[in-house]
């Protein structure tokens, strides 16, 4: 059982503290049970870290209890009691469920075992009642266990020279009917007791025989333990009655059963063969029991200098661990610092490049609004040359070509007097003409002096760019425009992004596309402008392509005026690319 437990114990991860701390309470409580204190402490003490530093009350307090009665067999009287009174303190704090006032009452007997040891037997039976007020109110079957505490009670009782006491209530536990059927085992330590009560209090007439009974209920259980403590009581009686022989007999029996424990039942087996035997052999067992008791004090004192050393190595262990997980705490903090610190300055840094972009946008834009300004500006000189020139020329026409038609036609007129058929016919055929002359000129005049069509003024800019860049870059081109978008109310920005994208589309149409020819056209559709520039160059795989400044430009200027831009390419065919504008008009505050 023991190596499967800690074999499991093994398998536990570092991660599962908890559970591997109540594995080593469960081996603690092995090696309690088969009387190896050094083992037990060890076990346990390892437990008791773990709990208390998970502040696990309860599981913390059990434990203490293990190691105070560890402490108490070890007759390390002091330590028990301290380990008893933290344990009992810590159960204070949970509450009244039935666990843990079991408990409670385990420890209040293990204190009363403590004092009656240390001969102060007032104060061990005051907690022996508290251990049975406890045990009595507890749910479940707690026979065996309250018949424990009534037993440890009434040999104080004994101790303390309350014998008559101490045979009362003896009689009671006795008279007890379920204990004797069911926990022969207690049944047989209060009847050895309550024997030596007697045996002490001089009422020897039910002696020997409630010792031989309690003797024979031992054999019956191999209570082999309580079988010593009955064959001492016996040698004691018949060497006080002087029966030597029978002394001897139980005396030497005593000796040999102990001797398997080697503790103090064989010390007190060999004091009772150096009072019972004469000469040389009560000498020679005088001897061993003075060795033996040496060689106990020394091993219990062993034991108990173990359980300080296992103590202070745990705790030296736990300072280096503290000291550990303080530096691991130190190195979290510094790390975090530093990492808090690092996205700090990389968020400074980062909105430093983000105003320095902002700005430079700011920038372009500021520009982007000059140049096209500068543009309008040039256009309207151009087209206000235009107009006066228009103006002038019609001014020439009318003025001095159609007045010097009409004097010819009134010269013509005044010969219109010869009445020769010939004369009349040839006069008349060149005064129609010249009133045909006349009216094509007048034509002429009013259509040169009637002004563009209102918002042409973009058009011309995109048209004049195409015919500059196609001219630049050896390809043919198709403008197509649709005169019902009206380029006056839309904002300046989006006619500056317009005009750049058409730009770089031609500017790429000439590094990459090798096209010959150039299909542009605007049209309207549901308030919506919509551009499409159309090669046949050498196309490209969109998926695969990556996307350079330009392009990035492009984007980027097609989705500050909230538009769409769609490119499709095939390799070998053309590239178009569609651009998407919603109609946005200027607005102007009053």
């Amino acid at each position: 059982m023991i190596d499967s437990i800690k074999k499991s114990v093994k398998n536990l991860k570092p991660v599962d503290s908890v559970n591997i701390a109540n594995q080593h309470y469960k081996i603690g409580e092995f090696y309690r049970y088969s009387q190896k204190s050094d083992s037990a402490f060890y076990y346990y003490n390892k437990a008791e870290k773990v709990f208390k530093k998970q502040g696990l009350k309860y599981e913390l307090a059990i434990t203490y209890y293990g190691i105070a009665v560890v402490q108490c067999n070890e007759k390390d009287y002091t330590g028990s009691e301290v380990t008893s009174v933290e344990a009992i303190a810590l159960l204070e704090t949970l509450g009244s469920r039935n666990d843990v006032r079991k408990y409670k009452s385990f420890l209040y007997n293990n204190l009363g075992i403590v004092y009656d040891e240390l001969e102060q037997f007032d104060v061990a039976i005051q907690y022996y009642e508290k251990s049975l007020r406890l045990k009595r109110g507890l749910k479940g079957d707690f026979t065996r266990s309250i018949g424990l505490t009534l037993n440890n009670m009434l040999k104080a009782y004994r101790r303390a020279g309350n014998y008559e006491l101490a045979i009362e209530k003896y009689r009671e536990i006795l008279s007890n009917s379920d204990l004797t059927t069911n926990y022969p085992e207690v049944f047989v330590l209060a009847l050895g007791n309550y024997a030596n009560t007697l045996y002490v209090s001089k009422e020897h007439d039910k002696l020997p025989g409630l010792y031989i009974r309690a003797l024979e209920i031992c054999d019956s259980i191999n209570d082999n333990y309580n079988s010593i403590i009955i064959h001492q009581h016996l040698a004691e009686y018949y060497n006080y009655i002087n029966v030597k022989d029978s002394a001897k007999y139980y005396a030497y029996r005593a000796k040999d059963l102990s001797t398997e424990y080697y503790n103090d039942d064989l010390l007190k087996s060999l004091k009772l063969l150096s009072e019972i035997e004469e000469g040389d052999t009560a000498t020679d067992y005088l001897k061993q029991y003075v060795e033996l008791n040496d060689s106990i004090q020394n091993e219990e004192r062993k034991i108990r200098n173990k359980f300080a050393r296992i103590r202070f190595e745990t705790d030296q262990i736990e300072k280096e661990n503290i000291k550990i997980a303080k530096e691991r705490m130190w190195l979290l903090i510094i790390s975090t610092v530093l990492i808090i610190a690092s996205f700090l300055l990389y968020l400074v840094i980062r909105q430093r490049i983000k105003n320095k972009e902002l700005q430079f946008v700011q920038q372009q834009q500021e520009a982007n609004e000059e140049i096209y300004n500068l543009m309008l500006s040039q256009n309207d000189s151009i087209e206000e040359a235009r107009t006066l020139e228009k103006r002038r020329i019609s001014e020439e026409l009318h003025d001095g070509v159609l007045g010097r038609l009409f004097g010819t036609r009134l010269s013509l007129d005044s010969l219109n007097m010869a009445n020769s058929a010939d004369a009349v016919k040839t006069r008349g055929d060149y005064i129609e003409e010249l009133k045909s002359i006349e009216e094509d000129i007048r034509k002429v005049s009013h259509e040169l002096n009637t002004d563009f069509v209102a918002g042409g003024g973009f058009r011309d800019i995109i048209e004049t760019l195409i015919e500059t860049q196609s001219s630049a870059y050896k390809f043919q081109f198709e403008f197509t425009h649709d005169d019902s978008i009206n380029w006056d109310i839309i904002p300046n920005k989006n006619k500056i992004h317009i005009y750049r994208i058409i730009q770089e589309t031609l500017n790429n149409i000439y590094k990459h596309a090798n096209a010959s020819l150039v299909n542009i056209s605007f049209k309207l559709k549901k308030n919506v402008i919509c551009l499409v520039m159309k090669d046949n160059g050498a196309g490209f795989q969109v998926n695969r392509a990556r996307s350079g400044i330009g392009l990035k430009n492009m984007k980027s200027r097609i989705k500050e005026i909230k538009g769409e831009l769609n490119i499709t390419s095939k390799v070998g065919v053309g590239t178009k690319v569609r651009i998407e504008v919603p109609v946005t008009e200027t607005t102007t505050n009053v």
